[in-house]
This record gives structure tokens, sequence and C-alpha cells, in this order.
């Protein structure tokens, strides 16, 4: 073949950025493990100064703001010492884990991603997939902060109100189903935000449950239970007014027996809310920098998780028709959009 070398040197220059971004992957990690993004965010510093303030080696701080300033992550400012800072934005990202924009938590999924990697690799020779619960610890504290910032800005905002009727029940008083909830951190926020509701987390790995008593325990909240069941399994007497999924339907083994089930559990005109990536339907509407985030952490967590089961695997790039699809099958007559963000679709599912 004959290489052309304009797009021979445009391809290396990606790969270049590619290969700068995973590896400072591992610095932003350790700036936020060692307290430096919340340091510097306090106002400009030298290295001197920030090595100081944390207890580190100079040294070694120095040349982590180089990089990190070659990055965009933090700013680098000059004058007297090399003093740098950061912007309101970088802290909001980095350094303010309240912030509906803090981002850090998905570089532990990145970094659970890399120690993973032999056992993704057996996935792909024995087709066997890989279960959730066998993962990487970094993988469950890394989903928990970096969803929860997605949830803390829009959960209660604007996904709740979005759906048909379903904000005026939990101020009222509702029986609420958090389906795959993981370390809590929707079903924490909904408890607390609707005080005249109950709750009760449903998951099926037991550590995960047991972080999430923990977090409504710290909460101070008293409508609120976890319990250790499947999506296919959970008690479903028809007592809930309302089913939520968030971001696990699409990982399931069995999607539509969990759509059945939560037919089953939902009172008469009840709600399903399905929080799912917002993924385009096709390979060409998936073919960007979201898309390739969305099919990075699928092909390393949603669709081995999915094949450990013998599901469908779904993936994360599976879209709103293929979604919808799949509650419809599970015997819900409508299913719609309810609102998006630029990471998440909410779909409403009523029987």
């Amino acid at each position: 073949m004959q290489v052309n070398e304009e797009k021979m040197m445009a391809l290396l220059g990606t790969m270049v950025g590619d290969m700068g971004a995973a590896m400072s992957a591992a610095l932003v990690t350790l700036g936020d493990k060692l307290g430096l993004y919340r340091a510097l965010a306090t106002g400009p510093m030298t290295p001197e100064a920030l090595a100081a303030q944390t207890g580190l080696a100079p040294r070694m701080v120095r040349e982590w703001l180089l990089n990190q300033a070659a990055g965009g992550y933090v700013t680098y400012m000059g004058g007297a010492g090399d003093a740098y800072s950061m912007t309101p934005e970088q802290a909001a990202a980095l350094a303010d884990e309240t912030s509906p924009f803090f981002v850090a938590g998905g570089f532990d999924v990145v970094a659970s991603a890399h120690r993973d990697e032999p056992k993704v690799e057996r996935a792909f020779r024995d087709g066997k997939g890989l279960p959730w619960g066998a993962h990487d610890t970094c993988l469950f504290c890394g989903t928990e902060r970096f969803f929860a910032a997605s949830y803390r800005g829009h959960l209660v905002s604007s996904w709740i109100p979005a759906l048909e009727g379903v904000e005026a029940k939990l101020r009222k008083g509702a029986m609420v189903a958090d389906v795959g909830c993981g370390h809590g951190a929707s079903t924490v926020l909904m408890a607390a935000a609707y005080p005249q509701s109950k709750f009760t987390g449903f998951d099926s790995h037991g550590p995960s449950i047991d972080c999430a008593a923990r977090r409504a325990k710290d909460a101070g909240l008293k409508n609120i239970a976890f319990r250790m069941a499947d999506a296919t399994s959970f008690a479903a007497d028809g007592g809930f007014d309302l089913v939520a999924c968030f971001d696990c339907l699409h990982d399931m083994a069995d999607p539509v027996g969990c759509a059945r089930h939560v037919k089953r559990a939902l009172r008469p005109g009840g709600t399903w809310m399905v929080v799912e990536p917002a993924a385009g339907d096709t390979v060409e509407s998936n073919l960007n920098p979201v898309g390739r985030v969305f099919s990075a952490a699928s092909t390393m967590i949603c669709v081995p998780a999915s094949m450990s089961g013998g599901g469908p695997a779904l993936g994360a790039c599976a879209g709103e028709k293929r979604m919808s699809e799949v509650i419809k099958a599970g015997g819900f007559t409508t299913c719609r959009k309810a609102t998006a963000t630029p990471f998440n679709m909410v779909l409403e599912a009523r029987a």
C-alpha cells in the first residue's frame, strides 16, 4: 500500500494526543487522590508552595503541574516562581466533588479499565464475558463519583419534573424502587428531596448495597432502605409508584425480563424511569468523542457484563430505538424520551 504522508502525519498526531491523554489519566487520578486540585483551587501557587501545602515532594509537583497545564486542566501563570492556578471551570470539574460538573470519578473508571485489561482479554478470547462484581473495586467507587455529579445536576431539578405526574406523587408520598442502585447515589438524592416518599434501592452486588446503606446512614435519611436482589427478582408486589433504572438496563443479562418484572412491580398508573446513555441509533451517529467514551466503557464493562449472564449485550451505544424496543417487549405500551442531556436520555415507560 502507498501511504499518503499528509494523512499519515495527521493520524500520528491524533495518536500522540491520545497517548498523552492516556498517560495523563493516571496523573489526574493522582491529583485527585493527593489533594493537589483542591489545594490549587484555593488560589495561585508556585510548585513549591503547592508542595508545601499538600506535604508532597516539590520536584514531583512541578512536573505534575507542567503536565496538567499542557493538557489544559490547570493554568500556567508564569511570573516569579512559575505560578499556576485553576479557573472556575477547571475547579468545578476537578476540585469540587459537590459540583454537577465534577468528572474526576470518571478517571477512576479509566484506571479500573486498565487494571481489568487481562480479564477483558479473556472475555474476547472465550466469549464468556465478565460479571460486574468481578471488576477492580476502583470501578465501583469511580462509577458512583462520576455519575453522581450528573444526578446532582439533573435528577431532581429536571429529570423527575419531566415525567408526567411523578413529581406530585413524590411530594405527596410515593413508593419508589431504584433498581441497579449501586452505591445509592441516585437513591439518596431522591430520598433527601422527597421526604414524604419511601425509597428502596436494589442491587445484585453485595458490597455496593453495604456501601449504599452507609451513605444513607451518613445522610441521616430514614425513608430509605437497601436490599440485595437482581433486576428480575426484587420484591415486585405491584406496590411501587415509580421504578427507576439509572445507567444499568443496557448492562443486564435479561433486560426484557427486567422490563416484565418492573411492570409487575408497578401500581396501576405507575411509571418506569429508564436513564440511559444518550447514544445514537446508528454507527455513524456515534462516531464522535462521546460515542468514543461510551463504546470504550461498553467494551470494557457493559457488553462483558451482559455476556457473562448469557444476555443480549446491548452495550452503552444501544440508542433510544433499541432501548424502547426492549422496554415494549417487556409489556409496556408507551415509551417516550422525556428529556435528555449531552450524556443521558431519560425514557418514561408506562404500561
